[in-house]
């Protein structure tokens, strides 16, 4: 009885002891707040050191570029009357064409050349920023700011162009691209969410200067995580006859993608504006501009979740004819109701396109193109990008635009869009009947699918 007793006490106490060595028990809010940091951590890691950096460089550069668009809202679109507002935005979009004007020649032959530089891109793109950041502090109501927000623009774009070149060197499988670019996206989403809350509340209380000063901090950090990327070693160029070498050129399912791809990116602008006019004009506030630009900004979000998704079932041309299709049904249903909800639906069916077409794009690109080629290739096409969004926001700048008009304008020139893209990517197909023969054919594209199969 003795021994039953302390073997009772024994299990007893040896129950207890495994009892406080348990963990305590986790709420629905911690578990979940544990989930989210797991996901978002996951965002960093995926692909080892080289990546985990390059996403932390971009999603600081990201964050800088969110705190300055806040710094600016005010000044340049809320502050003044409707028609100065139409004026400035005019003008911030035309500038916003010049830095490709500048960039893309200098920085296609940059690359081209040098190796490595693109990693001294992301540093330098980013350390001038920080520079940029402090000076519009005390001008940002003053004639100076344009030059300066000149400057930044063009220093964005070198840094996008630089981390878009960079990617596939750290992820080394083609075939993994296009998640890739799907989360650089959601890292991209998830830091300007974070700091446009932060800046909206600091230059509501403080004025402008707080967010530049944030803008400054954030470009402080992409180039200090930048320069910590692993060296990038560039494949050998082929050389022409004469011995000079040659810039290989992206094959033609990439150059009808970028046709594509360019209208997705004009309708986007084009819708942006269009509704972020129409409710200008109506005397809504900062709230309904936030509005939108959240919507525009989930509308990506998702793109980026469900991308990598799609992309493993199907080819990048039927992502972009797709996304074709979504903002043409959203403009037409936009068209016949259009109210602050339409306009949320609207602008987040555009996000949700553009971000699909774009990493289908990207993802072509990345992988059809060497490294030699690469910085260029994508100079080019952001350049076309960007032309196309601001020609597009461009057109409902004019006053007196009928917003019903122009969302069924956009549906109809979104379907003829999609049309053609089709048909030229069916142009091989269809030119086994005539010129070329399938040989030539597979020698213009570089491969061989682009028939109708590819398309299913």
């Amino acid at each position: 009885m003795a021994t039953g007793g302390r073997t009772v006490e024994y299990r007893a106490r040896m129950t207890g002891d495994a009892r406080q060595q348990q963990p305590p028990h986790r709420g629905p809010v911690v578990r979940s707040a544990g989930w989210t940091a797991r996901r978002v951590g996951g965002l960093f890691t995926a692909w080892g050191h080289g990546y985990r950096r390059l996403a932390e460089s971009h999603a600081a550069s990201v964050g800088g570029d969110a705190a300055f668009a806040v710094a600016l809202a005010g000044t340049l679109f809320f502050t003044v009357p409707s028609t100065e507002a139409r004026a400035n935005v005019a003008l911030y979009l035309l500038l916003t064409l010049a830095p490709f004007a500048v960039v893309g020649p200098i920085l296609g032959r940059v690359y081209e050349r040098a190796p490595g530089a693109y990693r001294g891109g992301l540093v330098l793109s980013s350390l001038l920023r920080v520079g940029i950041a402090v000076a519009l502090i005390p001008v940002i109501d003053e004639i100076w700011l344009f030059p300066l927000a000149f400057g930044l623009l063009v220093l964005s774009r070198f840094h996008g162009i630089s981390r878009s070149s960079v990617l596939p060197v750290v992820v080394r499988n083609a075939e993994e691209l296009i998640d890739a670019n799907s989360r650089l996206a959601r890292v991209g989403v998830l830091a300007g969410a974070a700091v446009v809350l932060v800046a909206a509340g600091l230059v509501a209380w403080l004025g402008a200067w707080p967010a530049l000063l944030g803008a400054a901090v954030l470009y402080a950090v992409s180039a200090v995580t930048a320069a910590q990327l692993p060296p990038v070693v560039r494949e050998r160029t082929p050389s022409s006859p004469e011995g000079q070498p040659e810039t290989p050129r992206p094959p033609r399912r990439v150059r009808l993608a970028r046709f594509a791809t360019a209208g997705v990116r004009f309708l986007n602008g084009y819708l942006l504006l269009l509704v972020a006019f129409a409710f200008r004009d109506s005397e809504a506030g900062f709230a309904s501009l936030s509005a939108l630009i959240a919507a525009a900004g989930i509308g990506y979000y998702i793109a980026a979740v469900v991308a990598p998704r799609v992309g493993t079932y199907i080819r990048e041309e039927p992502m972009v004819v797709g996304a074709l299709a979504i903002e043409a049904m959203a403009a037409f249903i936009a068209a016949q109701a259009f109210s602050l909800w339409a306009a949320m639906v609207l602008v987040a069916a555009a996000g949700f396109a553009w971000g699909t077409a774009k990493f289908g794009f990207d993802g072509m690109l990345q992988s059809s193109m060497p490294g030699a080629g690469r910085g260029k290739a994508f100079t080019i096409s952001e350049t076309v990008f960007q032309i196309a969004w601001v020609v597009g926001a461009l057109i409902p700048v004019l006053p007196f635009w009928p917003t019903e008009l122009g969302l069924a304008s956009a549906g109809v020139l979104a379907l003829i869009i999609q049309v053609g893209y089709v048909t030229l990517v069916l142009l091989p197909e269809a030119a086994r009947w005539g010129r070329p023969t399938a040989v030539e054919t597979i020698a213009d594209d570089g491969e061989a699918g682009s028939g109708v199969l590819d398309l299913l």
